[in-house]
């Protein structure tokens, strides 16, 4: 069976430069169609020699930084735009969602959108019309359906959109980063509309996605793109540890190069220092998984904070919050905060993440649970494990366990 995606040679390239005059423009071509040199704008390579292909049923994710190429390269498979050279074979019809409000005409209401898209992926109105009450609840836009879709909001054109996209049929859903829009339950509905296309139907899916955890889930292969090219397509596991590797190391470089004053510094109060100490409680950028993890902070209080409460947590690069933990907490903490300089450490005796490079947040309140200060992406430090090898790669945790097995008679179950 031939593949239902076949990406040869595939380069895209745009002029770079500046907006000339229209005077600037006649000298310009005056000199050159008198043959004198002249200025030239600069090509960019938004996507350099791609080459893959895509089988029947597969789910494919594309990651990479902003830039990369991954929109573009959607917009190519789903017949939005030419290469410069090379081709793109698509084998069957396509549903893309590329953009919010990308294929829906603001002019018309949301149930003549529906009709519009069927007909433009060759569905017959018949067909539309059964599967028009289908479309109109999922989308949750009962109330609005008779409404121009100009006057929707970006999250209603999403919820339109992929309600059109998911349920006309179509052999290829192309999906770009539009599912961040709209409220977490609509996007917990989506998911599970796309997990029940991908298992039960067997619909072939590219997937655009920063949410590089539920590429992980999602995709049954991974395409990662950088500066046009692609640098890696396989496992889900393999390519998405490889992007997460990368931002890690990239965030580690800024952190050494950059020094910043914080800027929730204020009035009130000012972080001089924060530090993460070993387990002889000398400063370090690196514990090992498992050990103690102490974080030592110094602040200048400006003026008095009275019943003042601080919280201290960790969080991962891409903002996934881990622990917080809080003075309140604590059967006795001061009443109080005087001006001057003070120094505070928080100890967890056990620190059992995963390996790879967190960060320290750090919040005070007053009285009346007011923000004093508060600020993320605080001291970052590196984790590392020992035997990471053997760990399974979808974790954030390494919590130790006991394992037991048993084996049945074979005798025993047949009683």
């Amino acid at each position: 069976m031939r593949p239902v995606i076949e990406v040869k040679h595939l380069t895209k390239e745009y002029n770079l430069g500046t907006l000339t005059s229209a005077k600037d423009t006649l000298r310009h071509t005056l000199a050159r169609l008198s043959g004198k040199k002249t200025w030239s704008r600069k090509n960019f390579k938004a996507l350099d020699d791609i080459n893959f292909k895509v089988e029947q049923g597969e789910v494919v994710g594309i990651i990479g930084h902003n830039g990369a190429g991954k929109s573009t390269l959607l917009k190519h498979l789903a017949n939005i735009t030419k290469p410069t050279c090379g081709e793109v074979i698509v084998r069957g019809s396509t549903a893309p969602l590329i953009e919010v409000g990308a294929g829906v005409n603001p002019e018309l209401t949301g149930r003549e959108n529906i009709f519009l898209n069927g007909a433009i992926l060759g569905i017959s109105k018949k067909v539309i019309q059964s599967k028009l009450d289908e479309i109109i609840h999922f989308s949750e836009l009962e109330k609005f359906i008779d409404t121009p879709v100009k006057r929707y909001s970006s999250g209603m054109k999403v919820k339109l959109g992929f309600s059109i996209a998911t349920s006309m049929d179509a052999d290829i859903l192309i999906i770009d980063e539009v599912l961040a829009v709209g409220d977490l339950a609509y996007q917990r509905k989506c998911f599970d509309r796309m997990e029940h296309l991908i298992q039960k139907q067997g619909k072939t899916v590219l997937l655009v996605s920063h949410n590089i955890r539920q590429v992980t889930r999602m995709c049954s292969r991974v395409i990662m793109l950088d500066h046009g090219k692609v640098v890696q397509d396989g496992d889900p596991d393999v390519v998405c540890t490889a992007f997460y590797d990368y931002n890690n190391q990239k965030i580690l470089e800024q952190n050494r190069s950059e020094t910043r004053d914080h800027p929730a510094n204020n009035d009130l109060i000012r972080l001089e220092r924060i530090e993460i100490l070993d387990h002889n409680g000398q400063p370090t950028s690196t514990i090992l998984s498992g050990d103690s993890l102490t974080a030592r902070i110094v602040l200048d209080v400006k003026q008095e904070i009275k019943q003042p409460e601080l919280v201290i947590g960790t969080h991962t690069t891409d903002f996934v919050y881990l622990t917080a933990n809080s003075t309140e907490s604590l059967p006795k903490w001061h009443d109080s905060l005087l001006p001057g300089r003070h120094e505070i450490t928080c100890q967890w005796a056990y620190f059992p993440l995963k390996s790879g490079p967190y960060c320290m947040r750090i919040a005070i309140f007053n009285s009346l649970r007011g923000v004093i200060f508060s600020e993320e992406n605080l001291a970052l430090f590196t984790v590392v494990t020992q035997n990471e090898s053997k760990q399974p790669p979808l974790r954030l945790l390494n919590l130790d366990c006991t394992w037991n097995y048993k084996e049945y008679d074979p005798a025993e179950i047949a009683k």
